[in-house]
């Protein structure tokens, strides 16, 4: 029996790639869903991709506002009458060095992957507390193990979603609620498509999303299908995906040199 069964399953950025593929292998496995994205469009083809049955709603959510984000629990609460499994999958990427990147491009990166992440969680853990039953699961990246060149947005919001549910580990336990942190590896998912270009880009951005597609080998039913069974096993940490296992390893190992490898891979 999964642990997913008739148990109420929220996710963000739910209209394509990989929220897309959690909802509809939730649902496979019993999951209510609860989900949400800024694309109307994406959000009704992930709704008529679920198996017939499933009880599923959707909610347009943005998840870097926090009014929305805390008006959203409240649907969810009323609609379900609570909340099991929390996945804060919705972000966004930008190519750019630190020195191309505006203040208000950061901005706009950090608001959605990182404060999306700390809204989403303060929302809904008081709904999982009161349950004394929840599981928050936030996906990182492998980006948020180590520092990836034109990425300093991104890894500054991974980076930080890591350490959110680190801290959490200790502080939820004995509550009957966890907290899981993802680092997914190299994943085929629309977030490319969508990656923005820092408006002061120049040759070496334009390269880096060349070299980006050659990483980018996985696919989103196969990244859901690890992520998944990690949280059925309890697992606390989940590092699926192309070449996640040795990023981690090298993190590790080579904590104060691996840069030097990781130019070689965008080279």
């Amino acid at each position: 029996m999964s642990c997913f069964g008739n148990k109420v399953v929220v996710i963000t950025g739910a209209g394509s790639g990989i929220g897309r593929c959690l909802a509809q292998q939730c649902a496979a496995k019993g999951a209510q869903l609860a989900v949400s994205d800024v694309n109307a469009d994406g959000l009704k083809e992930t709704l008529a991709s679920l198996p017939n049955g499933t009880k599923a709603r959707s909610y347009i959510v943005d998840t870097a506002n926090v009014d929305q984000v805390f008006a959203h629990a409240e649907e969810v609460k009323r609609d379900f009458g609570g909340a099991h499994f929390l996945f804060n999958n919705a972000g966004v990427m930008l190519n750019g060095t630190f020195d191309h990147q505006t203040i208000q491009e950061l901005e706009w990166q950090v608001n959605i992957n990182m404060w999306g992440v700390i809204y989403g969680c303060k929302a809904f853990l008081p709904i999982m507390m009161e349950q004394r039953e929840g599981c928050l699961i936030n996906i990182s990246s492998v980006i948020g193990l180590i520092g990836f060149p034109l990425q300093t947005g991104y890894a500054i919001s991974k980076f930080a979603i890591r350490g959110l549910t680190e801290c959490l580990w200790s502080e939820l336990e004995g509550t009957g609620v966890r907290a899981i942190v993802v680092h997914p590896g190299g994943t085929r998912t629309n977030i490319k498509a969508n990656t923005r270009m820092a408006a002061r880009a120049g040759a070496e951005e334009e390269r880096y999303a060349g070299v980006a597609d050659t990483i980018m080998r996985t696919s989103p039913e196969d990244l859901v299908g690890e992520i998944l069974a990690g949280v059925e096993r309890g697992d606390k940490r989940i590092v699926p995906g192309y070449l996640a296992g040795r990023i981690f390893w090298l993190s590790r190992l080579l904590p104060n040199s691996y840069d030097r490898l990781v130019k070689r891979m965008t080279k």
